[in-house]
This record gives structure tokens, sequence and C-alpha cells, in this order.
């Protein structure tokens, strides 16, 4: 409707798209904290933290130094680039998780890795935005924001969530309770970002205490009709409201991202395009090999899948479009470079997803003795 057949004019969407961008990914990291135990969270929280952390770095030092290469731009320029394509997209993680077949421990390592991702992205761009090139000043800052966004956001999201199941179970009799529910995620969200928190963060926390509270408190079982398993009607409600209403935001949003792309600058760009795409994928494989002593017991089905999760998505055109705003056409060509990416990655993640589900419907191999044991014993 855009590039192609020109129906549509790219300009009267640009301002929209940040917006719709940012109010998808509160819906699906929420809708993932809904999903997730707060046990296997915490036992499997470091390693994913440690492979968002390597995935991260080593992506974003790739990339910049390819950007410098093929590009020719300034130092901050370039910088911005890595720290925009660096991040595992988790609006595009999520959805592939919830269809496919991986044990628990694998599906919330690469959740954590890909909603913690998300965080790194935003928080270094917002860093390199504000502050000058002086490698001292923006290390020392961003330890510093990433310290106090990932404690701060957690600790504001348990506060929240103890605070709303304990209100929950009064609105809950009542009509449209679930988007009194997304009302109060929203103001999370700005409540935090307005304290120079994390709201991602915040959100994915909250989803998470919010569906673990009612494990641990008995009073949210019970309702005035008497005692009965309302918590888990209520979660259940929950979680498919939240879902649809992210799958149709969501939907939306990729479709302005299409209206919007530029092929030409598309074209212009494609030796950084596939230049920055081959460090995503080095990145990526480096950072598994350098981690994988944090998941051990994964399976090698698991851990090829670790490798070929590495989309990029909504909060890569998110920011790429609020670095063009910032720094001007010096860099007009970057949501084309995101949009390239963003293809090709996700070109890996559908192979390495039809090969996940192939891999996990074949038998597992016999042991070669099996058929030695099932031998029926022959007496003489």
């Amino acid at each position: 409707l855009g590039p192609f057949l020109g129906w549509l004019d790219l300009g009267e969407f640009q301002p929209v798209i940040q917006a719709f961008g940012t109010l998808a990914v509160i819906l699906i990291l929420f809708e993932a904290g809904l999903d997730l135990d707060l046990r296997d969270t915490i036992r499997h929280f470091s390693g994913g933290l440690l492979l968002a952390f390597l995935a991260y770095a080593l992506t974003f030092g790739l990339v910049t130094l390819i950007a410098k290469w093929s590009l020719g731009l300034s130092t901050l320029n370039t910088l911005l680039i890595g720290a925009t394509l660096a991040c595992t997209s988790s609006s595009i993680t999520v959805p592939i998780l919830q269809q496919i077949e991986v044990r628990k421990p694998a599906k919330i390592t690469m959740l954590l890795e890909a909603s913690l991702s998300d965080a790194f992205a935003v928080l270094t761009v917002g860093v390199l935005l504000n502050f000058g090139v002086s490698p001292g000043n923006v290390v020392t800052h961003a330890l510093y924001q990433l310290l106090f966004n990932i404690s701060a956001s957690l600790a504001l999201a348990a506060l929240a969530a103890a605070v709303w199941s304990f209100l929950l179970p009064k609105f809950s009799e009542q009509r449209f309770w679930q988007v009194l529910t997304f009302a109060v995620v929203l103001l999370l969200y700005a409540g935090v970002e307005r304290l120079h928190a994390n709201g991602l963060i915040a959100v994915l926390g909250f989803g998470l205490a919010l569906a673990n509270f009612r494990r641990v408190d008995p009073h949210l079982l019970e309702s005035s009709l008497g005692l009965e398993i309302l918590g888990e009607t209520r979660h259940s409600q929950m979680v498919s409201f939240h879902s649809e209403l992210a799958f149709l935001v969501r939907s939306f949003f990729f479709v302005l991202i299409g209206i919007i792309v530029n092929f030409g600058r598309m074209a212009q760009h494609l030796a950084g395009t596939l230049g920055a795409v081959g460090a995503i994928i080095l990145g990526r494989w480096l950072a598994i090999l350098l981690s994988r002593r944090s998941w051990r017991d994964f399976q090698p089905l698991e851990r090829e899948m670790l490798f070929w999760m590495m989309p990029r998505g909504l909060i890569t055109v998110v920011l790429a479009l609020q670095i063009v705003g910032a720094r001007g056409n010096g860099l007009a060509f970057l949501p084309g470079l995101a949009f390239g990416a963003i293809l090709a990655t996700n070109v890996l993640v559908v192979i390495g997803s039809v090969r996940a589900r192939r891999l996990a419907g074949q038998p597992a191999p016999a042991p070669a003795n099996a058929a030695a044991e099932t031998q029926p014993a022959i007496e003489d």
C-alpha cells in the first residue's frame, strides 16, 4: 500500500508509529510475564541475563565496526546504528515460543534474553543520544543506569502487583475488568519511565508478579460466593484478553512498518545491511559459545534454537525512528537498514522454527542394545 502502489502517504503514519510500537511491546511483555512461573524464572534468570548481555554487547561492537567501515559515518552515528540493530526482539520471540515445543528452561532463557535485550537497546540508545562520545562518561553512566533500571523497575513492578492483586478481586466481578488491568499496566509503564527507570522491564515484572501472587496468597482465591478457584479463572481470562489485544496491535504495527519502508534507501545501503546481518549472526554464535556453561543441561535441539532465535522487530524500528528524529537526515537511511535486518533475521528464525518442529517430531534413537533387551529369554 505504501512503497509499491503509492496509495498511502508515508508521512501521515510516521508520527503514530512509535506510539503503536511501544504499545505493542508493552502488551507482549505483559502477556509473557503472565505465562511465567516465578520459581523457574529466578532459577534461569542468570543464564538469560548472561546470554542477553553477551549477545547484545558482542553484536553491538561488531555492527558498529561494520557500519564504521562500510558507511564512513561519525563515531556517534555508528554507535547508534550498532545499538539499534543489536537487540533481539521480544515481540517476535514470545509468539514463536508459544508455537514450538521446547522445555521450560530453554523457553524461559530465550524469553528473558529477548526482554532484557530490548531494555539494553533502549538504555544504550538513550545514553548515546543524551551524552557525548567520551568513553568514560558513556560506560560509567550506562552501567549505573543498567543497575538502577533493573532493580528499580522490578521493585516498582512488585509493589504495583501487590497492590493490584489485592484490589483485583473487588473488580473481577464487574464488566471490562481486563481493560482496567490494561490501564494499570499503562500507568505503571508511564510512571516508571517518568522516574527514569525502564518501563518495559517493569511491565514484564508486573505480569510475572501478578500471575504468581495468586499462588502464595490464599485470599486471592476467595470471592463473595465462597471458596473457589477464582484465581485460575481470572488468570486465564486475563491472558486470553491481553494475548488477543497484543495480536491486534502487533499486526497493525507491522502493517505500518511495511507502509513506511523505503526500498530505494535499502538498495543504496545493501552492503551495509548484509554486513550488519553477518555481524548479528557472528555475535550470536560467539555469545552462545561463551555462555553455554550456564545452561549445560540443554538438549542439542534447544541449543540450536538459541542460535536461530535472533529476530529483530518492534524495538529496532522504534529506536531507528527515534534516532532519525534526534539526529536529522544524516541517518535517514536507518529505518530502511533496520527493516532489512528485520527481514533477514526473521527469515533465519523461520528456518530455525521449521527445523525445530521437524526435529521435535522425530522419535528419539533407540539404544544399540534395545533390540537385545526386548528379546524374550529362551529356555533350554
